[in-house]
């Protein structure tokens, strides 16, 4: 009996047992079926959060896009706005500008119809509006002179515009004529001495003294002016003497002779500076000078009707040697000579610092003065060009100590001073 009873306790135990183990084994399943599950709906939200930041990317570019493209038309009508008020703005100008304008046109009185149509064709005033001298009417001749000047865009007439008083022409002899470059590559037998600056100084002087705007000469033809009545170039000063600066580049002894044979024309007129035959100066609307290969004893050698002008070396006027200066200084006069030269940065120097000193002050004026006393201009080249203020420096300076003209390569700064 107890056997029996022992057996059924270890029966129930062991069932008990069983049972209990195999209860973690539904669990287990139950748990595996959750996390399953889980993971599902984990994968599920991974999903869905992937596809959320590239809806949010694609909205965002389409505001940036919408916005930019507002901005864009906002710009679009406000720059078709300005442009219109401004178009507005102009025809109301222009508008207004004409009507003061035509109106101030209409006369209003005999006085102003007489001033409107002066001079014009088929008005009793015909003709009146024009003088034989309008060539250069309102031009002030000024001490400058154009540095070479057929470098220009119309040689001569450019600085006769300007009001220099000296022009420089370098000239070439080349198959019996007078070229005129800066260098022997530049010459064309189109550009001579001849067409570029006699021929049209002869027009203009011709125009300037026209045998109507001449009193009779003393020997009663009409027509022929004598010295006392013949017109410069310049009508605001009719005294005046262009200075033509014939620079030889060539041979000085067999060029010389040519640009006498070409000066015959304006020698024939009477319109050269020249000497008498007692050796006294009679200025001429033109005065040549020869400066470069120019042979000094030639010219030396015209006592009478001497009408070729010396350059004369402005060193030689100035130096240690006292002996040498003085026979320097008596050689060179006005029956021969016009202007002393000499390179401005090799007798006088650089400006310090953009400044003359008081030495090279002091030197311009003995310079000055030294050709003064025997009748001659000083004339400097190679001065400083750049910067302008440096150049108006020494420009003002120049011109305050007498030097007879300013080389000059700027035309319209010349122009621009206060003379």
């Amino acid at each position: 009996m107890h056997y029996l009873f022992v057996s059924l306790s270890q029966r129930f135990d062991d069932t008990t047992i069983n049972s209990r183990s195999s209860e973690p084994t539904q669990s287990t399943a139950v748990s595996d079926d959750s996390e399953t599950q889980l993971q599902m709906e984990t994968d599920s939200n991974h999903s869905d959060s992937g596809l959320t930041p590239v809806i949010s990317s694609r909205n965002k570019a389409q505001d940036v896009y919408t916005n930019w493209h507002q901005r864009q038309q906002r710009k679009s009508w406000v720059c078709l706005l300005v442009f219109v008020t401004t178009l507005i703005l102009a025809l109301l100008s222009l508008l207004i500008y004409f009507n003061i304008h035509l109106r101030a046109q209409i006369p209003r009185n005999d006085i102003q119809r007489l001033i409107t149509s002066w001079g014009k064709p088929g008005t009793p005033t015909e003709g009146r509006s024009h003088y034989p001298t309008d060539f250069s009417r309102g031009i002030i001749p000024i001490p400058c002179h154009s540095h070479n000047d057929y470098e220009r865009r119309v040689p001569l007439y450019d600085a006769l515009q300007a009001g220099c008083i000296s022009v420089e022409a370098d000239v070439w002899l080349r198959d019996g004529d007078l070229l005129v470059g800066h260098t022997q590559n530049s010459l064309t037998a189109s550009r001579t001495l001849q067409s570029l600056y006699l021929d049209p100084l002869l027009s203009v002087l011709a125009r300037q003294n026209a045998p109507e705007n001449t009193s009779q000469s003393s020997s009663g033809q009409p027509g022929l002016p004598f010295a006392a009545n013949v017109s410069g170039i310049f009508e605001t000063n009719t005294s005046v003497s262009l200075t033509l600066l014939v620079d030889i580049k060539t041979a000085g002894r067999a060029t010389l002779p040519v640009i006498q044979r070409q000066l015959e024309p304006l020698r024939a007129k009477g319109w050269l500076t020249h000497t008498s035959d007692d050796s006294t100066l009679v200025p001429g609307p033109i005065t040549i000078v020869g400066t470069g290969n120019t042979p000094f004893d030639q010219i030396q050698a015209e006592k009478g009707n001497r009408d070729i002008f010396f350059d004369a070396p402005l060193a030689q006027f100035w130096g240690e040697d006292i002996e040498a200066v003085s026979t320097n200084r008596t050689v060179f006069n006005p029956q021969n000579s016009l202007y002393a030269s000499a390179p401005f940065s090799e007798v006088i120097g650089k400006p310090w610092h953009g400044v003359l000193r008081p030495g090279q002050v002091e030197l311009i004026r003995a310079h000055v003065q030294a050709a003064a006393a025997q009748g001659l201009k000083v004339r400097y080249w190679d001065t400083p060009a750049w910067p302008v203020k440096v150049r108006e420096h020494v420009w003002d300076v120049l011109v305050k100590e007498g030097v007879g003209v300013l080389n000059v390569d700027d035309l319209e700064g010349m122009k621009s001073r206060r003379w």
